[in-house]
């Protein structure tokens, strides 16, 4: 019997991050490695990192400087691999250092410092690949990199121009996922409502039927294999308008995560961002009017290079109008490579911070009615967690880590994984308390 190799992995960063440490992942037990959740009982361990921002910057180089001094044997992977020579001049001891969506390269390297021989008894892997989200949902990547060129962001030189997977390739393995128990679909990608634009939005097959490529078209299909499809990182297009119906049929969650970034027409601009308040808010008003349980999330960025207090009372009145049911906010800060470093008029960190701190209490505010409305309704819940107190779930408007929980009381005979009806008897200004229906 031969003995497998094991290997470790740390996975950095963003969702999109995530699905490609599970490519590695999938890979590795593919071809029989065992994985590891400990330093001591990894040979090797891989290091996915972000490079996104500072903080994030700093959070890869700590996780590889602990990988080489809790294990030795280290190859780092992800976009701060992308950034340069940062990783080897901070930790010139690395194995081997390549870029994002790199799986093949992070292959070869693993193939040259720790080979392992062919069993094939041994090298066998589900159909739905190796996964690190719980069984019951998964994110699914449709495309990789990014056309656009926001003046705040480094993604498209970390990972490339957009290219949208076949889409018969999603939706098989989209198939494969439900068919494994998985009952959440997280669609992801740089720019979800770009899918298709570099085939040209060419026809495929799935099920021997011609299917687009295409945002609109893909979703209708997942939305018909019985799980819950949630759409991220919506690029706020004209055409995005289409899936809202799909919402209001059930077909897919009435979710939508639209990242406007901002109010001021002028910051827009400093940022390349499309649209203004004004056409953002008469499409908000739309789809509410289209599907009225709608969930809207956005982020927002605060003290942007030039951003004077005026336009910053105008993101305010936005955040105050939009009454969005989920925000996430941070300050501009400076990245390596972004053209928004060369703007003048920088904001000072002290009010970057206080203005963050000023949105945060806003959206509260908003966030505390909006979900004080919904006590007394009955929802459908997707269960997380149970344990003696209850059960911890997620609504259709709570996607995974990002937002809010519904805490179910007497929930103990749930089960993870299980959709349940509860009673909402409570909230705050994340979250919502429920007993089974």
């Amino acid at each position: 019997m031969i003995k497998p190799k094991s290997i470790g992995m740390i996975s950095l960063g963003c969702p999109k991050a995530t699905v490609d440490s599970e490519h590695i992942l999938t890979r590795l037990r593919a071809e029989g490695y065992l994985i590891s959740g400990s330093y001591q009982d990894s040979e090797l361990v891989i290091v996915n990192t972000c490079g996104f921002i500072d903080s994030a910057v700093e959070e890869s180089l700590e996780a590889i400087g602990e990988a080489l001094a809790e294990n030795g044997r280290v190859i780092v992977t992800g976009c701060l691999g992308a950034k340069g020579d940062v990783v080897r001049q901070a930790h010139p001891k690395v194995l081997a250092v390549t870029g994002p969506h790199a799986a093949a390269e992070v292959m070869e390297a693993v193939h040259r410092h720790l080979p392992k021989p062919h069993d094939p008894y041994e090298d066998l892997v589900p159909a739905q690949g190796i996964r690190l989200t719980p069984k019951h949902y998964a994110y699914l990547k449709i495309s990789e990199g990014c056309n656009h060129r926001c003046t705040f962001c480094i993604i498209p030189s970390l990972r490339g121009p957009l290219v949208s997977r076949p889409v018969g390739d999603v939706m098989q393995e989209a198939q494969n996922l439900v068919n494994a128990g998985v009952k959440e679909l997280l669609v992801i990608s740089q720019d979800t409502s770009a899918y298709g634009v570099d085939m040209k939005y060419r026809t495929g097959f799935w099920g021997g039927k011609p299917l687009k490529t295409r945002m609109t078209e893909l979703a209708g299909a997942l939305g018909v294999l019985g799980a819950w499809v949630r759409l991220h990182y919506v690029y706020p297009y004209p055409h995005v308008d289409e899936v809202i119906p799909l919402m209001a049929e059930g077909v897919i969650l009435p979710y939508l995560d639209v990242p406007f970034q901002h109010a001021s027409a002028r910051i827009l601009g400093l940022m390349k961002r499309p649209a203004s308040s004004e056409d953002v808010l008469a499409r908000i008003r739309k789809w509410r009017e289209i599907c009225p349980d709608i969930t809207l999330r956005s982020t927002f960025i605060v003290g942007f290079p030039g951003e004077t207090e005026d336009e910053f009372a105008e993101l305010l009145d936005f955040i105050e109008v939009a009454q969005l049911d989920r925000v996430g906010a941070f300050v501009y800060s400076p990245v390596e490579g972004a053209t928004a470093n060369d703007l003048p008029d920088h904001v000072p960190p002290e009010v970057q911070q206080e203005r963050l701190g000023r949105l945060m209490g806003l959206q509260e505010e908003v966030s505390a009615a909006r979900l004080t409305r919904k006590v007394g309704r009955t929802m459908r819940v997707l269960v997380d967690e149970v344990d003696g107190e209850g059960a911890i779930a997620r609504s259709a408007a709570d996607a995974p880590e990002i937002d809010g929980l519904v805490y179910v009381n007497s929930g103990e005979v749930l089960q993870v994984g299980d959709f349940a009806d509860v009673r909402i008897v409570d909230s705050d200004e994340h979250d919502l308390w429920a007993e089974p229906d």
